[in-house]
């Protein structure tokens, strides 16, 4: 089964621990700190069921989505419709292989979709995209998960989510050696009948460190303006969770 095919449904009432309004305005903020001109195009990369689409949306952006899975794409479009959005475009499309029909002001990416992207080439890929439909001066703002998250909360533990009429078994597999996670996930979503149905299917991560993600994007052609330890900006360290990086396009 594909990534977010059985998880897209129960996806957001699973994932309660994000605090989605506070991550826009750090966003939105960095985009007021570095852009060189009023921002306005804004481009969502991976942007799964639209939560921080629609927030950015709201904070004033004209907002493009992109993400692979069908599913999550679906729930975004049926959250568009509910609110009466029609001002979102949409776009099913791999991370590093997607085209836009113009330029972006800013892009984002944002809950370790970069770490998604499980080769090397690819994440270059994604990074050259994205530069190349980036104009002069804009900025990409992306998090990724840290070495340290890998090796020390995802490892070889388990855990488990629980939420109303969803419950998710979560078994990680980590290997040190090549950086890559696998997630074993088994989801038990209540139906109609107060009958859980179980769907099972298999996620995987790659850990990548500060140096090569800072490599990569130089040699996509972007300056790198600053990277955090946390949304609260403080400088990265090695027990970090997560880095965010602010990197602008040079051409």
């Amino acid at each position: 089964m594909d990534q977010y095919t059985a998880l897209a449904s129960v996806y957001d009432a699973l994932n309660f621990g994000c605090d989605y309004e506070g991550y826009s305005r750090f966003i939105d903020s960095l985009i007021k700190k570095y852009e060189t001109q009023k921002t306005s195009l804004v481009l969502d990369l991976g942007c799964g069921t639209g939560k921080m689409t629609f927030l950015l949306r709201e904070l004033g952006y004209d907002m493009t989505g992109v993400d692979l899975s069908e599913d999550m794409l679906a729930l975004a479009r049926e959250e568009a419709d509910k609110r009466g959005v029609s001002d979102i475009l949409w776009l099913c499309q791999n991370m590093n292989g997607f085209e836009l029909y113009g330029t972006v002001d800013a892009c984002v990416s944002t809950l370790d979709s970069i770490n998604y992207l499980t080769k090397r080439e690819d994440v270059k890929k994604c990074f050259s995209l994205v530069h190349n439909y980036l104009i002069p001066d804009g900025v990409f703002i992306f998090d990724v998960n840290t070495p340290y998250r890998f090796k020390s909360v995802y490892g070889n533990r388990d855990y488990t989510l629980e939420a109303d009429g969803a419950f998710l078994a979560w078994q990680n597999e980590y290997n040190e050696k090549t950086g890559l996670c696998k997630f074993y996930l088994s989801i038990f979503k209540e139906q109609m009948d107060g009958l859980y149905e179980r769907l099972d299917e298999v996620q995987g991560e790659r850990c990548y460190t500060k140096r090569q993600i800072e490599a990569w994007l130089r040699d996509a052609g972007f300056e790198i303006l600053s990277v955090y330890g946390s949304q609260a900006g403080d400088v990265p360290s090695e027990c970090d969770e997560k880095w965010y990086f602010v990197a602008r396009c040079k051409k």
